[in-house]
């Protein structure tokens, strides 16, 4: 009997501090340890943008202890979807992946009022990758 392979992805942006953050906050909560969940960046930020901390919070997320992670080549070949968000030709490509491309306002100097509508929105889209990928969603 083989072992179910886990899906696993990837969230990219250029900081890795505010949307591919959340969208990995979200897929870690809802896919639990059914999916493998990476996040990275381009050009990581030094920290995590505090006002995509505290939007996470209001909806019982913790990511205060996450720091931003450069992209790796390896990290791309170890996920099946890789999922960017904005960091345009500075993800690197290989064939038989499937890449999916967010098209989401970035957070980055905004205040927590402006960062809730993209949170909502990434949870969203969480919620039907989670379909797509034959994973029942968490609660």
């Amino acid at each position: 009997m083989s072992t179910p392979t886990v899906p696993s992805v990837l969230f990219v942006c250029v900081h890795n501090a505010g949307r591919s953050q959340m969208g990995a906050a979200f897929l870690t909560h809802l896919g639990g340890d059914r999916v493998e969940v990476r996040s990275a960046g381009s050009a990581p930020a030094d920290t995590v943008n505090p006002a995509v901390v505290e939007a996470l919070a209001e909806v019982g997320l913790d990511i205060s202890a996450e720091t931003p992670k450069v992209l790796t080549t390896e990290a791309v070949q170890a996920s099946d979807v890789v999922i960017t968000m904005g960091c345009g030709d500075a993800c690197p490509y290989f064939p038989g992946k499937q890449y999916l491309d967010w098209k989401l306002d970035d957070p980055a100097g905004q205040g927590v009022d402006a960062v809730r509508p993209i949170r909502d929105e990434i949870e969203r889209r969480i919620r039907g990758l989670l379909a797509d990928l034959g994973v029942e969603a968490a609660g």
